[in-house]
């Protein structure tokens, strides 16, 4: 069956190979439990963004399931290089995945068992360009996900069943409600400017680490911009002067539009403006 897809070759347990070539067991557990772990790693111009930072998420969301890392940093790198350079260079996303690997089912981990490694890249999607001009559109959902979201797990449900929300109203996000606070979106970290100062969640069990988060923070504290890591209510947030939302992929953008209602003057703020000249500054440096 033709799935209509990009990639070329794919990593798979020390392999590299056509993608039509790549198998694995009905067996392995990240099929029948969703045991795994996973990243996404944008590669501007051919080289890995922040590949670093990514690769010591990789290594906290293994040991938050206790799950063996099968390479070192130096491995990974070669690998994402290797993958990146067959196909084609440019701009990808890179989608590296980590499940327990091939055991008979049974909630109790298995033993001595070889965890199955993936790596895929496909060409970064471009944004339409009114995500920037426009910002985009956002929901309000209470976040049902479960309770260790910090780390990367490959079980992604209730993210899609929050997301497919966003879409059937016509929104391109999510924002997550957890005890009457934002946690973040469904795929993205989120923030919130409040009387000049930019807001967002903490780094704890509740959201994930964001590696583009920790980027938007470190421009943000170079610019002197204030911020702070603190959640911000869902009655805050609905009178925010602006919104935003980031990930390795869409990289920082605006939400203008929150449940049907606009976001202050309903156009990409200030601030907002500011940091994503700088992300796109940093960028064209060529800084990973």
């Amino acid at each position: 069956m033709d799935l209509g897809l990009a990639v070329n070759t794919v990593f798979l347990n020390g392999d590299f190979m056509h993608a039509d070539q790549a198998r694995v067991s009905v067996f392995d557990r990240g099929f029948l439990l969703g045991d795994g772990v996973y990243e996404v790693i944008p590669v501007y111009a051919g080289r890995p963004f922040r590949l670093i930072q990514h690769l010591q998420r990789l290594q906290r969301s293994l040991d938050g399931v206790r799950m063996k890392n099968s390479y070192s940093d130096d491995k990974w790198s070669d690998i994402i290089a290797q993958l990146v350079t067959e196909n084609g260079q440019g701009d990808q996303a890179v989608y590296l995945q980590v499940t327990r690997g091939v055991a008979p089912r049974d909630h109790v981990f298995p033993e001595g068992v070889e965890p199955t490694a993936f790596v895929m890249s496909n060409p970064i999607k471009p944004l339409p360009e009114s995500y920037k001009r426009d910002g985009i559109k956002a929901i309000t959902v209470e976040d049902i996900r479960w309770s260790q979201c910090d780390i990367k797990a490959i079980t992604l449900l209730p993210n899609s069943l929050l997301r497919q929300k966003a879409q059937d109203v016509g929104a391109q996000e999510a924002l997550l409600i957890r005890d009457g606070f934002m946690t973040e979106g469904s795929a993205s970290n989120s923030y919130a400017v409040l009387d000049g100062v930019l807001y967002t969640a903490p780094k704890d069990e509740k959201v994930l680490p964001g590696i583009t988060r920790d980027l938007v923070l470190e421009l943000a504290d170079k610019a002197g911009i204030n911020y702070r890591e603190q959640a911000v209510s869902d009655a805050d947030l609905h009178r925010a002067e602006e919104i935003w939302i980031s990930s390795s992929t869409r990289e920082v953008l605006p939400v203008t539009t929150l449940d049907d209602k606009p976001v202050a003057t309903g156009k990409p703020g200030p601030i907002w403006q500011q940091i994503d000249a700088l992300y796109q500054r940093y960028k064209q440096e060529g800084k990973v």
